[in-house]
C-alpha cells in the first residue's frame, strides 16, 4: 500500500507571553491551505496533532493544554494604515476543531517581532537600534493592535529583563496597546445586555451575579464566593475537580446564550475558544504555583480564569484587557472585587502571580467604551525552519 509523503512547510515556533504557538507566513501554507475551509482546519490540527484521545499531543507540536494548542498565519495587511494581518486558530485537544472565534492577547506578542523577522514591516519604519511600531490587523474580530517592539542591530531584541509571571526567564519587554478592544466584532454593545451587572440563572448551580462584557474578548465574570470559592485557587483545585469543570461549562453556556453569542447552549461546544469564564476576589495574601508568597497589598484583586475548558495557568492576554476594561467601569464586579470607584489600571493576582492592564473607559450618552487597553508582555523565537506533515493529511 502506498502512503503519501511528509511535506515541510516553512514555520516559527514562538513563545508569546504565557503561551506557545506554531507561526506561518500566509504565502508559505499549501494552497488549499492559503484559504479559510475545512483544508486549512486539518493541516493547523496536524501540525499540533489534534484531536488526540491521549491528551498528549505526542504526534506533533501541541503541548496538550489551551497555552501550547495555537497556530497563528501572518500575512501583509489588507487594511489600510496597518503592517500585517494576523490570524490566530485555537486548536482543540481531543475534537477535530479548529476555533477562529477570538483572539490570542499573549500570542500578539510575538506577532510584531515576526512579522519584522520576516520582512512584513517595511524596513523604512524599523529602526536600526530603537523601538519599532508595528501596527496589527487582528483578523478574527477586526480590531487594531499596536506593538512596540525593541531593535538592536536592526534585528529584533529578544533578550532583556523583563519577568512575566507565569514565565520562567526574563526577556525583552513588548508593550501591547489594544485599541478599541470593545466588541469583538460581534454587533453588539461592551456589555451586550446594557447591564453592568446581570443575574444568570444557571440549572443545578442556581441564581449568580455576573458582569458580561466584550472587552478583548467576550467574558463572564462571576463572584468567587458565590460559587463557593476564595478566588485564591490554583490550577489543582479546579482542574483536578471534574465536577467543578462541568459547572463552569454549563454557566459558560448559559452566559454565551445571554451574550447573544450563540442561540443555544448545545452551541457552546463549537465555540470552545470564547467567551471566558473567570472568577474575582478581593485581594488577600496567597502562594502562587510558583512558591511566591504574593502580600495582598500586592494587588488590587484575584481573577482566575478558565481557557478551553481548564484553569489557565496564569491569565489570557484578552481576558486581561477585559478585566482591566471591567476594572476601569464602577459598579462591575471586577471593579467592586478591586474596591470600587474610578481607576485606569489594575494589578490582580493569577496562579503564577501578578500582572498589571492599564484601560481607559468612558461614558458617551449613557454607553461605556474603552478607547484602548496596554499591558507589557515579551516574546521569543524558540524554533524555526520547517514543520512536517503526511502529504494527505489535509
Amino acid at each position: 500500500m502506498t502512503h503519501a509523503a511528509q511535506i515541510r512547510i516553512p514555520a516559527t515556533y514562538m513563545r508569546g507571553g504565557t503561551s506557545k504557538g506554531v507561526f506561518f507566513r500566509l504565502e508559505d501554507l499549501p494552497a488549499t491551505a492559503q484559504v479559510p475551509g475545512p483544508a486549512r482546519d486539518a493541516l493547523l490540527m496536524r501540525v499540533i496533532g489534534s484531536p488526540d484521545p491521549y491528551g498528549k499531543h505526542t504526534d506533533g507540536m501541541g503541548g496538550a493544554t489551551s497555552s501550547t494548542s495555537k497556530c497563528v498565519i501572518i500575512s501583509k495587511a489588507t487594511v489600510p494604515d496597518h503592517d500585517v494581518d494576523y490570524l490566530y486558530g485555537q486548536v482543540s485537544i481531543d475534537t477535530a476543531f479548529v476555533d477562529w472565534s477570538g483572539n490570542c492577547g499573549n500570542l500578539s506578542s510575538a506577532v510584531g517581532p515576526f512579522a519584522i523577522a520576516n520582512g512584513l514591516v517595511d524596513p523604512s519604519r524599523v529602526p536600526h537600534d530603537g523601538i519599532a511600531t508595528v501596527r496589527i490587523w487582528q483578523a478574527n474580530i477586526g480590531k487594531t493592535i499596536v506593538a512596540h517592539v525593541p531593535v538592536t542591530g536592526g534585528q529584533v531584541q529578544e533578550t532583556g529583563d523583563f519577568e512575566l509571571d507565569g514565565v520562567t526567564f526574563p526577556a525583552a519587554e513588548i508593550a501591547l496597546e489594544f485599541i478599541d478592544p470593545a466588541d469583538e466584532g460581534e454587533g453588539g454593545a461592551m456589555f451586550p445586555t446594557g447591564n453592568l451587572v446581570d443575574e444568570l440563572d444557571v440549572p443545578g448551580v442556581g441564581r449568580l451575579k455576573a458582569t458580561l462584557i466584550n472587552a478583548g474578548i467576550p467574558t463572564i465574570f462571576l463572584d468567587a464566593a458565590d460559587i463557593g470559592y476564595t478566588g485564591t485557587e490554583l490550577q489543582g483545585a479546579i482542574n483536578d475537580n471534574k465536577q467543578a469543570l462541568a459547572m463552569f461549562e454549563t454557566i459558560r453556556a448559559h452566559g454565551a446564550v445571554c451574550m447573544g453569542l450563540i442561540t443555544h447552549i448545545d452551541q457552546a461546544a463549537t465555540r470552545q475558544h470564547t467567551p471566558k469564564v473567570a472568577f474575582v476576589a478581593p485581594a488577600q495574601a496567597y502562594v502562587a504555583s510558583g512558591g511566591r508568597h504574593i502580600a495582598a497589598d500586592e494587588i488590587d484583586l484575584h481573577v482566575r480564569a478558565l481557557s478551553m475548558g481548564k484553569l489557565h495557568h496564569a491569565m489570557m492576554g484578552t481576558a486581561a484587557v477585559a478585566i482591566g476594561t471591567a476594572a476601569s467601569i464602577p459598579g462591575t464586579l471586577v471593579n467592586l472585587a478591586a474596591g470600587g470607584g474610578e481607576r485606569e489600571a489594575v494589578r490582580f493576582g493569577h496562579p503564577s502571580g501578578t500582572l498589571r492592564v492599564g484601560a481607559q473607559a468612558r461614558q458617551v450618552d449613557g454607553e461605556w467604551t474603552v478607547t484602548k487597553a496596554v499591558m507589557s508582555r515579551s516574546a521569543r523565537v524558540l524554533m524555526e525552519g520547517w514543520v512536517r506533515v503526511p502529504g494527505d493529511a489535509f
